[in-house]
């Protein structure tokens, strides 16, 4: 029996790394024994321990985010396996693929009061693109290839566009415990009985492509919009399109179009603060949008689509149906970057820039003129810390964003720059749990990291900074504290003054300084911008785990932000009068 468990899960892992998987996210647990120990054993597999099951599914999502490639986790049977629910939710969402594999009892124990075992058959219902529950382990040669052809199918199925978590139920029997040696792998990789997937990349034809091109270039007032989308090449190729059409791209900071490289010319970066003024926007209304990506961040441009029907709006997605505005004309299922070169090789530049693309460009920058220079130069303001990240970030770190105002700030307050830098954000599901956990997976693939987060969605995943403990991790944490729940201050429920407190502010008088420092990390709270500057610098420079706690008054926040946005719509009228854009 020995030998056939051993067999069986070293023919499974064998076919998790033949099909591409590197990094295995592990919890412990008994009935998981067989799987930890045959991904320990196999050299060419990266593996992290977590203790927590939640914490775990996060640091994974997080990892495949960065990595941009599935990433196993394994846990033992049980509740354990119903904690990586909501990671799997978000990356469903987000499109982050993962391959689960959950440990179970053998059939004969489901269903008859034995410990540690509930019904995990489809535990994750539609939030996993494909489901299996393995055979029990056999060493037949035709069983070692199915566990090795069943594991491959997995990765495919993971990373097929659109990307999202699989699950794969394994049952085992006691005894848990393989040998696994030198000579079972050289018996596994002798089958080579591991199909080799090919995913393709749905694609449009080229006269569909030549269709758009015309479509697009004929509007006198054309847009691209470009929401959270992390794909190599995108940027450079979307942004060589706009100069040929001659259009502005309205940038979402997850776009991946803010930092980089790459030609800036036509990003539009200060959008949202330009659409909060609904005179403004209404003046703004362009023939037709081209968008790519998830929907932006900013609520402002939400609204302004759903609001004119009259555009024609053109959404390019990759097998999915991302339109919350119910209002898109034409659905494009074809990779980004695909249509994008697509359309490049049929297009004919336009000889000189039309008023309206410079009016937008004019306007992105009077908008970031105007917040610069009313930044507080003293007070304590959330959305400044993202322009002073801008300059402090070493070059290819990783900024990720916590929900809720952190990621409302960076629309607003994080601009273009040459710097490369990548921004990614927990934006399936929008939740503000497992965020410092995600953070650091990502960070572990593909740092140097830092984290802008609030109080409440810091607390709501402290337990998640053990991963930076155990495995020495570098991380800057920017924890924005406002003593609760600052985006209500902003929502009509923030007039309800008698049981706002309560129900929305939620205020917790936590201080971080101890939790920070049970898990090995330093905490530091600065009294000046200038001490904010030095001590963010100084944690890219020591490593390890850093928390710069900023502390913020939800008023003031609330006050200088529309100030802001107030002094923004202002100039922006008196531009569109000028230009007779009345």
């Amino acid at each position: 029996m020995t030998e056939a468990l051993s067999l069986y899960v070293a023919a499974f892992v064998d076919g998790l790394v033949q099909a591409g998987v590197a990094e295995a996210v592990i919890s412990p647990g008994s009935r998981s024994t067989p799987l930890a120990m045959a991904i320990a054993g196999n050299p060419a597999l990266r593996f992290s321990m977590h203790i927590d099951e939640r914490s775990a599914a996060f640091f994974a999502l997080g990892m495949a985010k960065a990595k941009r490639r599935p990433v196993a986790l394994v846990c033992t049977s049980g509740t354990a396996a119903a904690n990586y629910l909501p990671a799997l939710v978000e990356a469903h969402y987000s499109r982050v693929p993962l391959v689960v594999l959950t440990a179970d009892r053998p059939h004969e124990l489901r269903d008859v009061g034995a410990p540690q075992a509930i019904d995990q058959l489809h535990l994750y219902g539609r939030y996993a693109k494909w489901f299996v529950d393995l055979a029990l382990p056999e060493e037949a040669e035709g069983m070692l290839r199915y566990a090795q052809a069943m594991a491959a199918r997995a990765v495919g199925a993971a990373a097929a566009a659109p990307a999202g978590p699989v699950h794969v139920n394994l049952p085992f029997r006691e005894p848990l415990v393989p040998e696994i040696d030198d000579g079972v792998w050289e018996r596994v990789q002798a089958l080579k009985g591991v199909p080799r997937v090919v995913n393709g990349q749905p694609t449009v034809s080229d006269e569909s492509a030549a269709g758009l091109y015309k479509e697009l270039a004929a509007a006198q007032r054309g847009l691209i919009i470009c929401g959270p989308l992390d794909r190599p090449g995108f940027a450079e190729a979307v942004t060589a399109l706009a100069r040929a059409l001659d259009v502005p791209i309205l940038a979402d900071p997850l776009s991946q179009l803010r930092a980089g490289a790459h030609d800036k010319t036509y990003v539009i970066d200060s959008y949202d603060a330009i659409l909060k003024d609904e005179a403004i926007a209404s003046k703004l209304v362009p023939d037709v949008v081209l968008r790519f990506g998830a929907m932006p961040v900013s609520k402002p441009l939400l609204l302004w689509l759903k609001r004119h029907r009259s555009i024609r709006q053109i959404v390019v997605d990759d097998g999915g149906w991302r339109d919350p505005t119910l209002s898109a004309a034409c659905m494009v299922q074809s990779d980004e970057t695909a249509l994008c070169r697509q359309l490049l090789r049929v297009a004919e530049p336009k000889a000189a820039s039309s008023p309206w693309s410079a009016a937008w460009r004019e306007m992105n920058d009077i908008a970031r003129t105007v917040l610069r220079q009313h930044l507080p130069e003293t007070e304590w303001f959330e959305g400044k810390v993202f322009v002073e990240l801008a300059e402090l970030l070493p070059p290819d770190a990783l900024l990720y964003i916590g929900n809720s105002m952190p990621i409302r700030d960076a629309d607003t307050f994080f601009w273009s720059t040459d710097k490369p830098l990548r921004v990614l954000a927990n934006r399936g599901a929008n939740g503000i749990d497992g965020v410092v956990s995600s953070a650091l997976g990502a960070g572990a693939a593909a740092g140097p990291l830092a984290l802008v987060i609030g109080d409440l969605s810091f607390y709501h995943d402290l337990n998640g900074l053990l991963a930076a403990k155990m495995h020495g991790l570098q991380a800057t944490i920017v924890l924005l504290n406002n003593n609760g729940g600052g985006i209500f201050s902003f929502l009509p429920q923030a007039r309800h003054e008698g049981p706002f407190e309560t129900l929305f502010g939620t205020p917790t008088g936590l201080s971080f300084s101890d939790a920070v420092g049970m898990y090995g990390g330093r905490h530091a709270t600065p009294r000046t911008w200038d001490e904010f500057r030095r001590q963010v610098a100084e944690s890219f420079e020591a490593g390890g785990l850093h928390v710069v706690e900023v502390r913020t008054s939800r008023a003031e926040n609330v006050q200088m932000h529309r100030f802001l946005w107030e002094r923004v719509s202002q100039e922006i009228a008196k531009f569109l009068e000028h230009k007779g854009m009345v």
